[in-house]
């Protein structure tokens, strides 16, 4: 029985020995593309990126529209750029019209000349005529039409390839998180880019001055003026009319005003009202105790229950004479009542005290009908007063529903008026501009401004020595390693004992190594033993 042994996959090893195996290609690889990698890092072409940076700010509404000629009342709006509105002009600097326009006008004045491709380099003059035409038609447009690249335009049409080189060395993206537009354009020369994205910039703004303009005529705003005008006297006549129907000058203060007055006066009425009340209270109170005190005979004790004290601000006011007229009339009382006990009732002494008290008797309910006269009168008086502030309540209430009737139109009357003041304030500005041939700021009215203009770069975009470097060598390590492995794929000759076993079924006897003698040992003479 045989087993068939195998030694254990060791990755490292198998790397250091197809490493080593072929470390003379992978060395010769190497310096090859290391070689590469300096003459491009030092000697190869150098292309410079002219920059320049356009910001987008809020989008500014025009007062007129040129379609319609209508002006809005308001003065200025700002809506903030949106994404959309980035893409738009982003769209707008790369457009094709803009940039054949631009390589147009800078051809036609010898400022961006064309340049050549390699191969037509080294063909000039009469062979160039005659070489290049079956040259693209043969041989270079069908491999572009196989790789998929765009053919190059006719020979005779400069403007054309201007405008696709343009396309293909400018790069126009919006920078993450900003409303600003980068604009980078790559090219060999440097002042020839800086002179192309400064034309490109300056035809950009015209065009966005182009879009914003609204230019319109002077007789347009004259003519429209003039409508507004009358318009605003037919309005005025309508609001001055409705203001005299009601002799009103402004509702809406008048009815707060009437209003107001209204509440004051509807708060005296509740006072009077609260005051009327009470005053009938107490002269119902009074002539029940007068007519008591009529009927008491004048031999028992006399009091009456009220001291005829009115209250003002809080002060309380005695009547002196009543209380004077109930003092006397009380000791007279108090006098007859300890007389009495003495002297009898038809003494003269009794009578004369008897004739005192009546008359002090008769005084004083004279006194107090006077007093509860006066209280009537004065309720009177109050009810003539509640009576006229409820009728100036109700007149007030009839003004304030008669404005508020007309309140409503006159308020859309003056919403109109307001209106036709803004537009028709707006178009006598337009025409008194127009009139005096001042012109608009066109880039006012855009929302778009350059944020940097191009300038020539100090040093080249590309290559960079050292990051060409880094590269090209890390790049040319990894080729070379590549190569060498792929040199170990396609190399089909044994290399391990077991692979002899498992592809021809022979058991391996020996293995024999190469080895390379450095040094040459020297005979030795033969040693003769004695025998």
């Amino acid at each position: 029985m045989t087993t068939n042994v195998y030694p254990s996959e060791n990755y490292l090893h198998e790397f250091l020995r197809i490493f080593f195996a072929n470390r003379r290609l992978i060395a010769k690889v190497f310096l090859a593309f290391a070689l590469v990698t300096l003459l491009v890092a030092f000697f190869g072409p150098k292309n410079y990126d002219v920059t320049a940076e356009v910001i987008v700010l809020s989008k500014k509404l025009t007062q007129a529209d040129a379609s319609t000629g209508v002006l809005s009342q308001e003065s200025t709006k700002f809506i903030p750029p949106s994404l959309a509105d980035m893409e738009t002009e982003s769209n707008v600097l790369r457009s094709s019209s803009l940039l054949r326009e631009v390589a147009r006008s800078l051809h036609e004045r010898g400022e961006f000349p064309l340049v050549e491709g390699w191969l037509s380099r080294f063909v000039t003059g009469p062979a160039r005529q005659a070489i290049m035409p079956p040259l693209n038609a043969w041989i270079l447009d069908p491999v572009r039409d196989a790789l998929g690249l765009e053919r190059e335009p006719k020979a005779d049409n400069t403007v054309e390839k201007l405008a696709l080189e343009a396309a293909d060395a400018l790069t126009v993206e919006t920078l993450p998180g900003s409303n600003v537009i980068s604009l980078v354009y790559r090219d060999p020369d440097p002042e020839r880019a800086r002179v192309f994205v400064h034309a490109l910039l300056e035809r950009y703004l015209a065009r966005r001055a182009e879009l914003q303009s609204s230019e319109l005529p002077v007789a347009f705003y004259n003519e429209k003026r003039n409508q507004y005008r009358q318009r605003l006297s037919e309005l005025e006549d309508s609001r001055l009319a409705l203001l005299r129907g009601v002799t009103a000058t402004e509702p809406s203060v008048e009815i707060a005003s009437t209003l107001e007055m209204a509440r004051q006066e509807q708060r005296l009425l509740n006072e009077l009202n609260d005051r009327r009340l009470e005053q009938a209270s107490w002269l119902a109170y009074l002539r029940e105790h007068l007519a008591k005190a009529r009927r008491t005979g004048s031999q028992q004790a006399f009091s009456f229950p009220y001291s005829f004290t009115d209250t003002a601000s809080g002060v309380a006011y005695e009547d002196r004479e009543i209380r004077q007229l109930g003092e006397n009339l009380a000791q007279l009382s108090i006098r007859y009542g300890n007389e009495a006990a003495t002297f009898r009732d038809d003494s003269k002494r009794m009578q004369q005290l008897q004739e005192q008290i009546d008359r002090a008797r008769g005084q004083f309910i004279a006194v107090v009908e006077n007093r509860i006269g006066e209280r009537a009168r004065a309720a009177a008086v109050v009810d003539r007063l509640i009576a006229q502030k409820e009728e100036r309540i109700r007149s007030m209430r009839e003004r304030i529903d008669t404005l508020q009737a007309v309140l409503p139109a006159v308020r859309q009357l003056d919403t109109e008026i307001d209106s036709l003041h803004g537009a028709f304030t707006a178009y006598t500005q337009r025409f008194e501009e127009r009139r005096s041939g001042q012109a608009f700021d066109e880039q006012e009215m855009s929302n778009t401004r350059v944020l940097s203009w191009p300038v020539v770069p100090d040093s080249p975009a590309f290559p960079k020595p050292l990051h060409v470097l880094l590269i090209g060598l890390l790049s040319g390590a990894l080729l070379s390693i590549a190569t060498g492995y792929l040199r170990e794929f396609f190399d089909h000759s044994f290399k391990h004992p077991h692979q002899v076993r498992e592809k021809l079924g022979l058991p391996v006897l020996m293995t024999i190594d190469e080895q390379v003698v450095k040094e040459v040992v020297k005979a030795r003479p033969p040693v003769i033993l004695p025998r």
